[in-house]
């Protein structure tokens, strides 16, 4: 497993009990600092006032849900980091939510009930394959296409000869 002790992670939820969970996750894996926030206006003053490395954080609440929050982290120009990895966390599994959630700017999408082996393996993505980040008129955040080195060129994604 990898040392994440270094790590501060901010968990925003609007279930005690979810952050309750997700805490006891992390702290197996050693993460350093756990931070909490009932929405994303709680989370925005945090992030103001402490250095936070990967933010995990559910697409539905009260003031200020977690879309918003992501959106206003990857696009408003007083952003404290535009750039910090964002992990959605919610029961909304519909693709209409995931791809929401993607065109706001998370860099990962876990759907409830989460497991520590999900949690995990999206942690250590954004720590060990981070995406780069696009910017357009429309969007900002990271790159919506996943590559894979194993991947060839478009002629071949497209079933056709080189």
């Amino acid at each position: 497993m990898a040392d994440m002790s270094k790590l501060t992670v901010l968990v925003v939820d609007d279930n005690f009990h979810m952050i309750a969970i997700v805490s006891a996750i992390l702290k197996g894996f050693g993460i350093g600092r756990i931070l909490t926030a009932k929405d994303g206006g709680a989370a925005l003053e945090i992030i103001g006032s402490s250095e936070v490395d990967i933010i995990i954080t559910d697409f539905r609440m009260g003031f200020l849900d977690g879309e918003e929050l992501v959106r206003l982290i990857r696009t408003s120009d007083d952003s404290i980091n535009r750039f910090i990895p964002i992990i959605m966390l919610t029961g909304y599994s519909e693709m209409a939510k995931v791809v929401s959630a993607r065109d706001a700017g998370v860099d990962e999408f876990i759907c409830k009930p989460v497991t520590a082996k999900e949690i995990y393996a999206k942690l250590t993505s954004v720590i060990n394959r981070p995406r780069t980040y696009v910017k357009s008129p429309a969007f900002f955040g990271p790159d919506r296409r996943r590559r894979s080195k194993e991947r060839g060129s478009k002629p071949e994604r497209r079933g056709e000869s080189g």
